[in-house]
């Protein structure tokens, strides 16, 4: 998912059986308003998964218990943040990890990079950002298939109890890992006249194993957290026919009748506040997580040592202390200079924006550039947009439009 403070991950001993067996050393943690475990087993798995989903259970346990709250995943200990302002108290001992990049390593049970050293981390994420600016080639069926069984499956801890499913998942990944594998044999020692991303990677001295976890999870973050932006940032232009002209006119400004570029692409700014907003009203990716390294303390409350602690981004993305109006798809609220900050701070630009999210804003922007140029967007009557919660946010149901040509 590199070390931008808020999404570093830790979460191997999140979502997967081993956390099952760690009983809960006591009922409260540390003082921090939450539930008790209502399984002396499960925890609060029972809670979650009559809520639907991570984030929905996270939602209506920041609603009761405040900004910091805490539960029992498992027989593990888990604190939340659900507030900008707690945030900003955290200090992340995992600088250096990126989030998607250890969660889905994590989830995978990929070990190699999740214990490396500061010099070998530094070279990898070089390599992985450099290879991001380049090229991807990949088997989106393929990716689509894992993905949905890694969402599923993990959040609401399914996925060890039923076998069936855990062998689409484990048939899935192998045949994934087998593919990358063999592109990887076909490519090494050779030139080739377009660049892909593993080219990239194997100009750097990384095994096989670093290679391909390192292409899976690009794989993986980068083509569906894409998918689903670019869903999203269609089907709420054609919410709102004021925010869709003012696009239009800023595309025709830059480009004109001409085509997008990567040096034109910095210049749509409104275009970029669009994209923020629709990761923001569309909560895009509601959880990360990371393992307190060290005992800490937030707001008069001790953190214990390893303890899982959840950002529970869905929530803070729509908390109105931090985004007036948080439910009203507004792009123009990132004219201010303080709502870019707080975007920040949660990974979703600047400094802090993952590589991923950065192939996507591009590919987004282009996709953008194209249909809104040429076509009106216009809702379908009646649709309601149901939201489906898993580790990237996706419509329940096929999402659809309806266009007319521009003159």
């Amino acid at each position: 998912m590199l070390d931008f403070a808020i999404f570093a991950v830790t979460f191997l001993l999140i979502l997967v059986g081993a956390v099952l067996y760690l009983y809960p050393a006591s009922r409260q943690a540390s003082g921090i308003p939450g539930l008790a475990p209502t399984d002396e087993k499960d925890g609060n798995l029972p809670d979650i998964i009559a809520s639907s989903s991570l984030h929905e259970f996270l939602v209506n346990l920041h609603e009761k218990y405040g900004p910091l709250v805490s539960f029992w995943f498992g027989r593990r200990l888990v604190v939340s943040f659900g507030s900008i302002d707690l945030l900003k108290q955290h200090i992340n001992p995992n600088r250096l990890l990126d989030p998607f990049e250890t969660m889905l390593k994590s989830l995978l049970r990929y070990q190699s990079s999740l214990n490396g050293d500061t010099g070998e981390s530094h070279m990898r994420r070089k390599l992985y950002e450099n290879g991001v600016t380049k090229s991807l080639q990949s088997n989106f069926a393929l990716i689509q298939k894992i993905w949905s069984e890694i969402g599923k499956g993990f959040l609401d801890g399914s996925l060890d109890k039923n076998m069936t499913r855990k062998k689409l998942y484990e048939d899935a990944l192998m045949e994934m890992e087998s593919t990358l594998r063999k592109v990887t044999k076909e490519r090494r020692g050779r030139s080739f006249n377009r660049h892909v991303f593993i080219d990239t990677l194997l100009q750097g001295n990384l095994s096989d194993q670093q290679i391909l976890e390192d292409t899976m999870i690009f794989s993986l973050a980068g083509c569906i957290i894409t998918a689903n932006l670019c869903t999203w940032a269609v089907y709420f232009l054609t919410t709102s026919e004021d925010v869709q002209e003012n696009l239009y006119k800023e595309m025709d400004h830059v480009l004109g009748k001409g085509p997008i570029t990567h040096e034109k692409i910095e210049q749509l700014r409104y275009c970029r506040q669009v994209l923020c907003e629709t990761l923001r009203t569309a909560k895009l990716t509601p959880i990360a997580a990371q393992l307190q390294e060290l005992e800490g303390r937030v707001d008069q409350h001790t953190i214990p040592k390893e303890t899982l602690v959840l950002y529970a981004l869905g929530v803070m993305l729509q908390d109105s202390s931090s985004w007036p109006s948080p439910y009203k798809f507004d792009p123009e609220r990132f004219n201010e200079e303080s709502a870019m900050k707080n975007l920040s701070l949660l990974g979703f630009s600047g400094s802090q924006e993952c590589p991923e999210l950065r192939f996507a804003y591009m590919v987004a922007t282009v996709l953008l550039s194209v249909l809104v140029r040429k076509l009106y967007l216009h809702p379908v009557k009646g649709q309601v947009m149901e939201t489906k919660y898993e580790l990237v946010t996706s419509p329940k149901e096929e999402a659809w439009i309806t266009v007319s040509k521009r003159n």
